[in-house]
């Protein structure tokens, strides 16, 4: 007997809202076991990075190692890899050590403007990690970059849904491309699943929510559809990806926009001008009382006020200006 095992493998953030912190705050929310490689030491706050501390890549590869040698990790997610000799380092090991399901979350650049992706690491996780991933999670820069240096972002749902198709056809299983930066009324993510008959769309809809405070939202969407993988492949583990997929990302997503609603007039930082505080990662623990569920997708009652169909979840505030900050 054991609980769902997930694993993060990337930075830090000492202030709590996205990175590693972020993903264990979620993975515990959502009820599995989280574990962690940390990939670089990151000073930040919720007004931006500051620096970034490298971590060698032997020390990377031992802490893999220390984990998939002890422990069976269900599902995995990937965020900020910083380098290319990172990018194949980890691209190796997951493709050796294959956990049961890998979730990809491209961070390149965070909201400040720091680069957190070198610029000859791209290639790699364009050709060596994406491949690997049973899902992707880019924004709309981020879906752009993987699949050219000089493709523009999509600026309409039907774009991101011809994005979302290539980007299948490079290699991802299963793509959730993320539409914070539609210049809409309305913010739309797009699921894209590879079927034998060829790709299959779902469409998510929120209303957008007018808060400031979606530091780490990236990483906490990817976070909360590992949980749910990794839920899911311990619940039945030769279960098809497509089968359970949706419900998981219709669940991640409803946690999502509950927990910036439950965080969006916090008031944390001591110099609240131009702060992008983080969620509520606790919103079932700490504030409804409630203890929160990785949905594997099948039959999960909703929380009050959820999405009953695909097609809407709770509102989401806009993603910042490059998505999240050193995310996980």
């Amino acid at each position: 007997m054991r609980p769902p095992v997930a694993l993060s493998i990337a930075g830090t953030d000492p202030s709590g809202g996205a990175g590693i912190h972020a993903d264990l705050k979620t993975f515990t929310a959502l009820g599995v076991y989280g574990t962690t490689v940390i990939t670089a030491l990151i000073a930040q706050n919720t007004h931006g990075v500051s620096r970034v501390y490298g971590i060698d890549e032997d020390f990377v590869a031992d802490q893999l190692a220390a984990v998939f040698d002890d422990l069976p990790v269900d599902a995995a997610k990937t965020g900020m890899l910083g380098t290319r000799g990172l990018v194949e380092l980890i691209s190796a090991e997951l493709r050796s050590r294959r956990p049961g399901r890998l979730v990809v979350d491209p961070v390149m650049v965070a909201t400040s403007g720091h680069q957190l992706l070198d610029a000859d690491a791209v290639d790699a996780v364009r050709t060596e990690l994406m491949p690997l991933a049973d899902v992707i999670t880019p924004n709309l820069s981020e879906a752009a970059l993987l699949l050219g240096d000089d493709v523009p972002a999509a600026r309409t749902p039907e774009q991101m849904r011809a994005q979302a198709r290539e980007l299948l056809a490079r290699g991802a299983r299963a793509v959730l491309l993320k539409g914070g930066h539609l210049d809409s009324g309305e913010l739309v993510d797009i699921l894209a699943q590879g079927t034998d008959s060829g790709p299959e769309f779902l469409e998510f809809t929120h209303p957008r929510r007018d808060t400031p405070h979606t530091h780490g939202t990236g990483c906490t969407l990817a976070a909360a559809v590992t949980a749910g993988l990794a839920a899911a492949r311990r619940a039945g583990p030769a279960e098809p990806l497509g089968e359970h997929l949706p419900g998981v990302v219709e669940t991640a997503l409803d946690y999502l926009g509950r927990a910036i609603a439950s965080g969006a007039d916090w008031e944390l930082s001591l110099d609240p001008e131009g702060s992008h505080g983080p969620v509520d990662h606790l919103v079932d623990i700490g504030i409804a009382g409630g203890r929160g569920t990785a949905s594997t997708g099948t039959g999960n009652r909703p929380p009050e006020g959820a999405a009953s169909t695909p097609s809407t979840a709770a509102p989401r505030a806009a993603e910042p200006a490059a998505d999240q900050e050193a995310s996980a």
